[in-house]
């Protein structure tokens, strides 16, 4: 990986917590802000000091207004801008607020917990906290839906390739482009199809996590419309989270990409469908509550910004 970069390449660990906050009408947010970056780049050294087996790392996004609002650096990112929803026939891709993102990550819960803790305890005066999300591994990296989610992700270096800006880009080389989605599906109907109606909403096969063929997979199922070709792969680190007594079971979908564009496209086909109409069978158990991107700076841009 990229030795600038932040943990975008990083593979999925057992505990996450998710974090989208809002900045307050306050006159101290750029204070903060400049103090909350010395503070992200101290908490993933003491992590790497304190727990090297661990793989915890705390990866943080900034949305387009919040990059405006704290006079970061000009021209933008080519592809950061305030995510637009996606209209389809029958489901929405929504867009939501959130200036900064989140993506805490570790072997145990505690680690967690503490950099959470950390970054609340400073952010708290000038900004909310509008979605937090505890993500955990579901057995064999299982959604709630009982698929294994992921298996299409890019592995070695192909990771960094699909997952960070490269060239196209000079100025911020190193960087990601973050883009994440809270889905809530509803169990009770997806509970009442068979597994055999499962796997052909998803085009793989339950037991063994094995791709259907191209003339036994229906033409909008998940895998069909979700994957967009070798050539354009994103890095996945989704999550499953629920809640008993809110009923809010789900995934908590989040892409690293070297480009926007790429998570565009397959949100298209998803949404929109591929053809027009033929959109992601998934959606009909599956409800997107949020839709926010970010860019992910490389760890010395940071460190700029905590000088600023």
């Amino acid at each position: 990986m990229n030795p600038d970069s932040q943990n975008v390449t990083d593979y999925t660990n057992d505990n996450t917590i998710f974090m989208v906050w809002e900045f307050k009408d306050n006159p101290e947010v750029k204070a903060i802000f400049s103090k909350l970056c010395k503070l992200i780049i101290n908490l993933n050294n003491s992590v790497n000091v304190r727990f090297p087996v661990s793989r915890a790392s705390c990866v943080m996004g900034i949305g387009h207004d919040a990059w405006l609002r704290l006079g970061l650096p000009m021209p933008l990112p080519k592809e950061l801008a305030n995510f637009e929803p996606i209209i389809g026939s029958k489901h929405t891709a929504v867009s939501t607020r959130g200036d900064l993102h989140f993506h805490i990550r570790a072997d145990t819960t505690s680690i967690c917990y503490d950099m959470a803790s950390a970054i609340t305890d400073l952010l708290s005066p000038v900004a909310i906290s509008t979605e937090e999300i505890h993500g955990f591994r579901y057995w064999d990296s299982r959604s709630i839906l009982g698929f294994v989610d992921g298996t299409e992700n890019p592995h070695g270096q192909d990771r960094e390739l699909f997952g960070i800006v490269g060239n196209d880009d000079p100025v911020y080389q190193g960087g990601s482009y973050l883009f994440v989605q809270k889905y809530i599906h509803n169990l009770t109907a997806w509970k009442g199809l068979s597994t055999e109606q499962q796997e052909k909403v998803i085009g793989r096969y339950k037991a063994n996590d094995i791709e259907m063929g191209d003339d036994v997979k229906p033409s909008n199922s998940h895998i069909a419309l979700a994957n967009v070709g070798d050539e354009l792969k994103i890095v996945r680190d989704n999550m499953p989270f629920g809640n008993m007594s809110t009923n809010e079971m789900g995934t908590y979908f989040i892409a690293y990409a070297s480009t926007f564009s790429t998570v565009q496209q397959m949100l298209n086909n998803m949404f929109i469908g591929l053809p027009e109409g033929n959109y992601d069978r998934i959606l009909d158990f599956s409800t997107a509550k949020t839709g926010s991107l970010f860019f992910v700076p490389t760890f010395n841009m940071i460190d700029d910004f905590s000088s600023e």
